[in-house]
């Protein structure tokens, strides 16, 4: 869904600031716009202008004077001239209209012939976007995190007789339980988890850490193979180590475009963000 609530106050207010944004590289400026921008014509009368700037070419300087028209229907021949006479009076060197519904064959025929530029500005459509995208890429955004976590690291488990419990990952450790001479069953892990606090405890980075556990005339079961042995001991030899977890996300910027802005004899067309960032739609 894209905006549709404008008004004409805010699709002047809008065009005010195409231009304002868009001029800024060439020079232009905003010297007025809206109900208090009135200009004094060489009749005595005086011309509300929509949206009024000026421009110097470094030699000479000149206005334009844009005429706003948030109308259902298509502008006519009638409102060029109306601008075209207000221009002329006032001595205003350029004028433009700019029409959210186009203009009719005469007004185009019109403003050609006296040099009155027309733009279409208005709310996108689902048309508009079969060979256009919908979104406006305005950049990236690079994360780089670095960090480093410091964690147990189980080298062996030795449970007697030259046996060794061979763990592959942590998964692993969740196959086996113990089984005391009282008959009280303790997963594995329970073990494996008493070591890694006391590695934890001693904190000597890369330092091989050994603690046995005596629990005599115990057995161990793998569930997995159904497998028994008997133990009477339990030894472990680990150490701490740093693990570099570092990482880098990037994140493309994107904004939905809302308006998009045609200036037909020129022949340029742009689009404008909900956001407010104009992009030119470059011709292929």
């Amino acid at each position: 869904m894209y905006k549709n609530n404008l008004d004409w106050k805010e699709y002047e207010a809008i065009t005010k600031y195409i231009y304002e944004t868009l001029g800024k590289e060439s020079g232009v400026t905003i010297l007025g716009y809206g109900n208090s921008c009135k200009v004094k014509g060489k009749s005595g009368v005086y011309h509300q202008i929509d949206v009024l700037t000026s421009h110097s070419d470094g030699i000479h300087g000149y206005r334009t004077a844009i005429e706003c028209k948030y109308l259902k229907k298509k502008v006519t021949k009638d409102t060029i001239m109306k601008v075209l006479n207000i221009i002329q009076d006032a001595q205003i060197e350029k004028g433009i209209i700019v029409s959210k519904s186009g203009f009719t064959k005469d007004a185009f025929d019109f403003a050609q012939m006296y040099n009155i530029g027309l733009v279409e500005l208005r709310e996108v459509e689902d048309k508009d976007f079969r060979d256009n995208p919908k979104e406006i890429h305005f950049g990236d955004l690079i994360l780089n995190s670095k960090i480093i976590i410091t964690r147990p690291q189980i080298l062996n488990i030795d449970i007697g007789n030259n046996k060794s419990i061979e763990i592959k990952e942590e998964w692993d450790y969740y196959k086996y339980f113990i089984r005391l001479e009282n008959h009280t069953k303790i997963p594995l892990i329970e073990y494996v988890n008493k070591f890694r606090k006391e590695i934890k405890r001693i904190n000597k980075k890369t330092e091989k850490v050994i603690k046995q556990y005596k629990i005599p005339n115990a057995t161990i079961f793998n569930k997995e193979t159904t497998t028994s042995i008997k133990i009477d001991q339990i030894t472990f030899t680990g150490r701490l180590i740093d693990i570099d977890a570092s990482q880098s996300m990037n994140f493309r910027l994107v904004d939905k475009v809302w308006l998009i802005m045609k200036s037909i004899f020129e022949e340029r067309t742009f689009t404008f963000s909900e956001n407010g960032l104009i992009v030119e739609r470059k011709r292929k």
